[in-house]
């Protein structure tokens, strides 16, 4: 439930189209529809600007699928991260049944039904490595489904740094980057140091023994000498493809 919805229901009281009985059946919800495994949030949208999302890792199949159909009754949206190519078949046929069409990102794990045609502003995301597209994925998918347009430009890490030179006009075009990398995650600082753009960085869980499953990476981004630079939880693309939209989203209605 949105701000858009709920002003359709009040102005079809207004226009004698909806009965107050009617509408009450479609905000009974409203904060919350407890469904017993979960108590399912339609109201955040409306509260917070992004809607309930479904973390699928350490979830059971059945309780993934029960949600997702009260939130696509609701909605008719639905995003899903870290899901698995068997949730992607209950979902799917879950869908079918919903006549809604669900998009599966393999690399990222993420689920997306619903996503918005209309995008706005532009979110650019540099990707150090091919290792880390996972994640600069899981931030791009989210960023769009939430409205926001978005170019992923991809292996431009410090190992190479002469293939930035490319990516010099979309930096300059974008509201705000998102960078994403693992080993030392040295790329944040490279390219704060090269724009003035807010730059949320994403340390990856990618390297070898002392890269200590993505901590040497977020010491790095924590540490940089490029002052006011987001940084994200390791591997949380999702967090900063929100936070990204965020911000976009502020620059492009001011």
């Amino acid at each position: 439930m949105n701000n858009k919805k709920i002003k359709q229901i009040l102005e079809s009281i207004e226009k004698g189209s909806l009965t107050a009985s009617d509408a009450l059946k479609k905000l009974k919800h409203l904060p919350y529809e407890d469904i017993g495994v979960a108590k399912v949030d339609h109201h955040r949208e409306l509260r917070h600007g992004i809607p309930e999302v479904i973390f699928a890792e350490g979830k059971e199949r059945k309780d993934i699928k029960a949600i997702a159909k009260s939130m696509l009754k609701k909605s008719g949206r639905l995003f899903i991260t870290r899901a698995s190519k068997e949730i992607y078949k209950d979902i799917n046929s879950l869908c079918k049944r919903l006549k809604k069409k669900p998009v599966f990102f393999e690399k990222s794990g993420v689920i997306a039904v619903g996503r918005k045609s209309n995008k706005s502003g532009l979110i650019a995301i540099l990707c150090a490595g091919t290792s880390d597209m996972p994640v600069s994925e899981e931030a791009a998918v989210t960023a769009e489904f939430l409205g926001s347009k978005v170019t992923t430009i991809t292996d431009v890490g410090v190992a190479g740094l002469h293939r930035l030179a490319n990516a010099k006009d979309i930096i300059s075009d974008a509201n705000v980057l998102v960078v994403a990398a693992g080993m030392e995650g040295a790329l944040p600082s490279v390219v704060g140091g090269m724009s003035d753009k807010p730059i949320i960085a994403v340390p990856t869980s990618v390297g070898y023994g002392t890269s200590l499953g993505g901590m040497t990476a977020l010491f790095a981004m924590l540490n940089s000498c490029v002052p006011g630079i987001a940084v994200m939880n390791i591997d949380n693309g999702f967090g900063a493809g929100v936070l990204a939209h965020k911000i976009n989203s502020l620059i492009v209605n001011r």
